[in-house]
């Protein structure tokens, strides 16, 4: 095991100390080790403590001081200025924006045949309250134009390669090494409309595996959007690619080579632009070549009964004087949820949960479902739609269907195991029992 590796094992069991309610995954190749949340009764809540909120990085985390931390800020006009995070905080305004942000590779584990990397199961999600400043103001506190910048990224005007006004904002972060650089770009529509540099998460400090002092948070897309340890930003007119930034090393992997949807042994062209930011568009036949995970999916995972240990109707708590109360949370980026549905038998017959709790967007909503079942053992499951009427599908298809699958129902099997959704790798059984049974 390589120093590196070493230290990489010491961050990761500090992580884990300070995440009592966090399990520890390590993929295959042992080249990265992730913690995510520990049960699924993190799922039955609206919020998701820190404690349990999942953290993936691949490199050690920097050393970030926020007295003397700084973002260098740059333009397509050439214009550039250096901004201190603590001129940022205190002359700027400051925001809170609720956030599911899921790791693009959750469900990674859930591809047959397995594909590399950490094998999520369900974990890689949580929902927070991001503290920060718009990165509007913090553009334009840095002397940037940012009046072009038009039309809406959820429809995908806004990065329409047709519209020469149609620009990109850079991410770069501090964790990148002399050999690569760490960097995302997102459409500058989208930076413009609702996402911000947080310096906060949940009412405290943001803590050093989730990016202090300091992170870019893009709500309703997948988390390597919100670059941690944020040290540049830059407009541009198109997404990073290989030599676009004035630096040595490469640039472009993580924007064009890995976090695209792609079947096994092919190799993503690169691209300055997509005619749609929206991740479930692109897998629409014949509108982009191996999609880029930008916005989530629709989703949603049953957080409580947890499958752990039996239940038993009747019995108080958190189970109802009727029965058993299935709850979750549903989610579907920059869309809304338009329902949920619940099935005790696997998937054969649905009936609709309710949705309550707040409605935020870019955060998940809470569902409950009321359920009197008889003494057995039952598939729970949870299938959610979105607003524009796209559901969840049932399994993951197989390496030969390629993207195809979409158009039989199914999600895509895909090299990095990106973006997956299927509602049975979700399912939990569940044991009822009769009070007199005396199950805990």
């Amino acid at each position: 095991m390589s120093e590196t590796r070493e230290g990489r094992r010491e961050e990761i069991d500090a992580i884990l100390d300070r995440k009592p309610g966090a399990s520890e995954a390590r993929d295959e190749a042992d080249r990265y080790t992730v913690v995510g949340a520990a049960s699924r009764e993190t799922f039955a809540n609206w919020l998701t403590p820190i404690e349990e909120h999942f953290v993936c990085h691949r490199n050690p985390m920097p050393d970030g001081d926020a007295d003397a931390w700084t973002i260098d800020v740059a333009g397509t006009a050439g214009d550039e200025a250096e901004l201190s995070l603590t001129d940022i905080v205190e002359d700027l305004p400051t925001v809170a924006v609720a956030h599911t942000m899921e790791c693009a590779g959750n469900g990674r584990g859930q591809h047959d045949p397995e594909t590399g990397s950490v094998q999520w199961d369900c974990e890689a999600v949580g929902t927070a309250v991001w503290t920060g400043t718009p990165v509007r103001s913090v553009l334009r506190a840095a002397g940037l134009d940012t009046g072009e910048a038009v039309g809406d990224a959820d429809s995908g005007t806004a990065n329409d390669p047709t519209n020469d006004e149609d620009r990109w904002l850079t991410a770069i972060g501090d964790d990148g090494t002399e050999e690569e650089t760490f960097a995302r770009s997102i459409p500058l529509s989208k930076a413009l409309d609702d996402c911000l540099l947080a310096h906060g998460m949940n009412g405290e400090a943001l803590p050093t595996e989730h990016g202090h002092p300091v992170r870019l948070v893009v709500p309703g897309w997948y988390g390597v959007n919100s670059v941690k340890w944020l040290s540049e930003l830059r407009v541009m007119d198109g997404m990073v690619t290989e030599g676009s930034l004035d630096r040595p090393g490469t640039h472009a992997r993580w924007q064009q080579d890995d976090y695209r949807i792609h079947p096994a042994g092919a190799t993503p062209e690169h691209a300055d632009t997509v005619p749609t930011a929206d991740t479930w568009d692109q897998l629409e036949p014949s509108a982009v070549d191996h999609p880029y995970t930008f916005d989530e999916t629709v989703m949603s995972l049953i957080g409580r009964p947890t499958g752990e240990e039996p239940v038993t109707p009747h019995e108080g708590g958190e189970n109802d004087e009727d029965g058993v109360t299935v709850r979750g949370v549903a989610w579907a980026g920059d869309d809304e949820i338009a329902g949920v549905e619940i099935s005790t038998n696997g998937g054969e017959t649905w009936h609709d949960a309710e949705l309550f709790g707040p409605d935020y967007a870019g955060a998940w909503r809470l569902f409950e479902y009321d359920w009197e079942p008889e003494p057995g053992t039952y598939t729970l499951a949870s299938r959610a739609t979105d607003e524009r009427g796209r559901v969840q599908p049932a399994s993951i298809g197989t390496p030969e269907d390629g993207l195809d699958a979409v158009e039989s129902g199914q999600f895509p099997w895909n090299e990095g195991g990106y973006a997956a959704n299927a509602y049975l790798p979700n399912a939990i059984e569940v044991e009822v029992t009769n009070e007199d049974d005396g199950a805990a």
